[in-house]
C-alpha cells in the first residue's frame, strides 16, 4: 500500500520539545539525523558554511536574529527564512532590567569585594561598613533611559522602565504601526541617535546586526554621552565597538558597560559586566520561540502562507474549498503575475483566487485553481525568467 512520504524537518540545535511536538508524528519526520530535509529549524547554528540541500524549502530560526543564516543565498533559491519576533521579548526585557540594577548599584564590584573577604577574619562586619561607600550607586526613578530599536523587545523595555519611574527616550526610524500601538504614550521620541546620546543616563540597544548597525556605538557616540552614563548591549556583538567602550570606561568617560557578548577585550574590568549570552536563555523563551517557528513552518509547508519571514513578504490567503494550491516565489519584476496567469490559462486552468505580495527585490504569489496542475505546467512556470521556486501544495 502506497504511503505519502513524511515531510522532513532537520534540527541543527536542541529545540524545545514543546515546539517540535507540534509537528504531527504521522506526517513529519523530525531530528538532527534527517537528510534531504524539506525545512531546517535551528537556533545559533552557523549555516553559512553548511551544505544546504536543494530539497530545503524553508529555514526557521527559533529566535530573533538571523545573521547565522545566509539570507542572500536563501532568497536566490526562493526559500523563506523565518524567525520568532517577540517570542523571547520578555526574557530579554527582564535581563535589561537586571542590567539596569546591576550597573546602577555597582553590584559587580561590590560582590567581588565581598567574595574577597577572609571568612576566618573577626572584623568582617567592620570591613564591610568601612568599604561600602566605595560602591554607592544611584536609584532609577527620575533617571533617563535611551532605547535604540523599538521592536518587540525595545517596546517592552520602554514600558517597563516607565513603570520604574524612569524617563524614557526611544529611537527607531523603522518602527512599525503595530509596535507604535503597543508603546506607551509616556515615551519621548528622538529624531536621531545623536539627539538622545547627551540626554540619557543609561542607553540600551535592541537592533539587529546588519551593515547599517555595525559599530553603531563607537568612539564619537561614546564621547557624546555623559561620563556617568551606562551602556547596555544585549542585542548583538558588533553593534558596539568594544575597544572604544572599554577605553571609555577605563578613562572614566563611561560609568559602566554591560555586554552579553564577552570577548578578550571586555574581560577583566571592574565596571564592565560580561554576561554569557543570556538574553533569551530561559526555558519559557526557548519554548515560545520553538512553538512560534513550528507553527510558522507548518503554515508555509502545508498552506503556502508566509508570516514572520525576514526576506519574503507577508502573504496569507484562506484556502478556497475544493481547489488546488500553487505558490510561486520570484524576483519582483514587471508582468510576473501576467505571465503566471497566461501559462495557467493556456493549460485550461481556472484561477479561483490569487494573492500577490512583494518585498524589495522579492515577490510571492499564491494561486488557488479549480483543477490539478501537472508537471508540464510546473516546468513552464519554473522556466519563466525571474521565477525562483514553484511549489504545488495539492487539494484542499
Amino acid at each position: 500500500m502506497y504511503r505519502v512520504p513524511k515531510t522532513r524537518i532537520q534540527t541543527l540545535n536542541s529545540i524545545s520539545s514543546q515546539g517540535l511536538e507540534r509537528f504531527p508524528a504521522d506526517d513529519y519526520e523530525v531530528g538532527s539525523h534527517v537528510d534531504q530535509p524539506d525545512a531546517i529549524v535551528l537556533r545559533s547554528f552557523k549555516l553559512h558554511d553548511y551544505p544546504i540541500a536543494e530539497s530545503v524549502q524553508a529555514v526557521a530560526r527559533a529566535g530573533a536574529g538571523t545573521n547565522n543564516i545566509p539570507l542572500p543565498e536563501m532568497s536566490a533559491r526562493g526559500v523563506p527564512v523565518f524567525n520568532a519576533p517577540g517570542a523571547n521579548a520578555n526574557a530579554v526585557k527582564e535581563l535589561v532590567l537586571a542590567s539596569l540594577f546591576l550597573s546602577a548599584r555597582q553590584l559587580k564590584p561590590a560582590m567581588a569585594y565581598t567574595d574577597s573577604l577572609n571568612a576566618e577574619a573577626n572584623d568582617i562586619a567592620q570591613s564591610v561598613e568601612a568599604a561600602k561607600k566605595r560602591f554607592a550607586g544611584f536609584e532609577l526613578p527620575g533617571k533617563t533611559l535611551g532605547v535604540v530599536g523599538l521592536g518587540a523587545i525595545g517596546v517592552e523595555v520602554c514600558n517597563a522602565a516607565l513603570l520604574l519611574g524612569m524617563q524614557v527616550i526611544g529611537y527607531d526610524p523603522h518602527m512599525t504601526v503595530q509596535r507604535a500601538w503597543q508603546l506607551s504614550s509616556g515615551v519621548t521620541e528622538a529624531e536621531s541617535l545623536g539627539q538622545m546620546l547627551g540626554e540619557v543616563d543609561m542607553l540600551t540597544l535592541h537592533v539587529p546586526l546588519v551593515a547599517a548597525t555595525e559599530g553603531l556605538i563607537s568612539g564619537p557616540q561614546l564621547a557624546a554621552m555623559k561620563s556617568s552614563a551606562v551602556l547596555i548591549n544585549l542585542a548583538r556583538g558588533g553593534i558596539v565597538d568594544d575597544t572604544a567602550a572599554v577605553k571609555a570606561v577605563q578613562n572614566d568617560e563611561l560609568a559602566c558597560y554591560v555586554t552579553d557578548f564577552p570577548n578578550a577585550v571586555t574581560l577583566g574590568h571592574d565596571r564592565v559586566i560580561n554576561l554569557p549570552h543570556l538574553g533569551a536563555s530561559t526555558a519559557e523563551a526557548e519554548q515560545n520561540c520553538a512553538v512560534m517557528v513550528v507553527e510558522t513552518v507548518r503554515d508555509y509547508l502545508e498552506q503556502g502562507n508566509i508570516r514572520h519571514s525576514v526576506n519574503f513578504p507577508i502573504a496569507r490567503m484562506p484556502r478556497v474549498h475544493d481547489t488546488w494550491r500553487l505558490t510561486v516565489a520570484n524576483q519582483n519584476v514587471p508582468n510576473m503575475v501576467g505571465q503566471i496567469s497566461t501559462i495557467l490559462a493556456d493549460a485550461g486552468l481556472n484561477i479561483a483566487d490569487l494573492l500577490n505580495k512583494s518585498r524589495g527585490e522579492l515577490a510571492y504569489t499564491i494561486v488557488d485553481l479549480d483543477a490539478p496542475i501537472d508537471a508540464e505546467v510546473v516546468a513552464r512556470l519554473q522556466a519563466v525568467a525571474g521565477v525562483l521556486r514553484v511549489r504545488v501544495l495539492g487539494r484542499q
